[in-house]
């Protein structure tokens, strides 16, 4: 479990092909330290788990599930990525309770840049977009995120130089792929109100 509340920016060392999935180095000299094997680390809000600890660098492994369902596949040396630690008990939860788990990829549609401030629109599929709704959360490369309009193939998000400064979403293209995922209580309320 996560809160979406992005620690720092690391970059991809390397991709190391382990068919049918791949290793995913990290240089993360800020996690080394205290990292362990077999700790849960949310990379672009993807939980994945530490298999090496060496120098500076994290190793993970992704499968062809998570390779194909979110933006790790198309991951190149150099790109930054968002990184979170697992929530531990007790805790502040300053975001939102954000699983790891990415329901679907979406692309950055529209951005408005104001100064420091930007806003963001991004698609997401029909099925997400049922879960969304004008001031609720949403998950965007792991961060965590106040929706501010929700229209029928897109939304939109607002964000503050903190955020953009210190998260990969500051340098984001149009076009850009972007893991998204939705709030778990609206997913409980969709599952509740579908006709049994």
């Amino acid at each position: 479990m996560f809160t979406g509340l992005v620690e720092i920016a690391a970059a991809v060392v390397q991709l190391v092909p382990e068919p049918p999935g791949c290793r995913l180095v990290l240089r993360a000299p800020e996690f080394v330290r205290e990292a362990r094997l077999g700790d849960s680390i949310a990379i672009n809000g993807c939980c994945l788990t530490v298999v090496e600890i060496e120098a500076e660098n994290l190793h993970f492994q992704a499968g062809p599930e998570t390779l194909a369902k979110t933006n790790l596949g198309g991951l190149q040396p150099g790109t930054w990525v968002n990184l979170e630690r697992a929530l531990r008990v007790g805790d502040r939860l300053g975001g939102h309770y954000v699983t790891g788990h990415v329901d679907a990829v979406g692309s950055l549609l529209e951005r408005f840049d104001d100064r420091d401030w930007s806003t963001l629109w991004f698609s997401a599929p029909a099925k997400l977009l049922k879960q969304m709704a004008s001031k609720g959360s949403i998950a965007i490369d792991g961060v965590s995120l106040t929706l501010v309009e929700v229209a029928a193939d897109r939304f939109s998000v607002a964000l503050i130089p903190h955020t953009l400064a210190l998260t990969t979403l500051g340098s984001l293209e149009v076009g850009g792929r972007v893991n998204l995922e939705t709030d778990l209580l609206a997913k409980y309320v969709e599952q509740q109100l579908r006709p049994s």
